[in-house]
């Protein structure tokens, strides 16, 4: 285990200190995973004193929620790169999920924050379903896109539902070594998760592009 240990404090700007706070507590939660995380550890790796992170959050549960927050921001950002490079309104869906597995893998214990928090509340954020660029919106909007009924509220919402959770089911499944024969015979772990989603046949055959 790394030390954690402030010798050399990290510098941040006047005003930013919530910044700072964050990002230590990312540093934290992918080196060494949720349980290291206390005010106090996060205080020592930004480099500030155990009380600094009391004026910006009242408990750690408050810190986990900007971090979770962050990490849906971030989400949103991938699929929306990835929506942009593709090429076609098949491409895009399938883009979509295999940005979703890729930001899973790249950020493990972000993505378990994210979700934990969720399920404490019993509901996802409202700006996961509500702001226009969020993750869950964008999956929607491009099923419009390759031809969902916009107006067709119930199929359309069963239609994200299903993306989504495929897309969060591969992220959960898709290390297991069991499917290594596949990544190797299909020359890559992209190309394993591209044959899965476009197996799944869940957006392009009903929708008619």
């Amino acid at each position: 285990m790394r030390e954690t240990a402030a010798a050399e404090p990290r510098p941040y700007h006047h005003g930013d200190l919530s910044r700072a706070l964050i990002d230590a507590a990312r540093r934290l939660l992918e080196s060494e995973g949720p349980s290291a995380l206390s005010l106090r550890a996060v205080a020592r790796e930004a480099g500030v004193s155990p009380a600094a992170p009391y004026h910006h959050f009242k408990d750690k549960g408050e810190l986990l929620e900007a971090v979770a927050t962050e990490g849906w921001d971030m989400l949103n950002d991938s699929l929306s790169a990835a929506r942009k490079s593709a090429h076609s309104v098949k491409d895009k869906l399938t883009a979509l999920g295999v940005a979703y597995v890729v930001f899973a893998r790249e950020n493990p214990s972000l993505y378990r924050i994210m979700y934990d928090g969720s399920r404490n509340k019993e509901e996802l954020p409202s700006h996961v379903h509500m702001e226009d660029d969020s993750a869950y919106c964008q999956v929607r909007d491009t099923l419009v896109e390759a031809g969902a009924d916009p107006t067709d509220e119930i199929a359309l919402e069963l239609a994200t539902t299903a993306a989504w959770c495929a897309a969060h089911g591969l992220a959960e499944m898709a290390s297991f070594k069991q499917f290594d024969t596949l990544k190797t015979a299909l020359g890559s772990e992209e190309a394993f998760l591209r044959g899965v989603f476009e197996h799944m046949k869940i957006f392009a055959d009903d929708h008619g592009k």
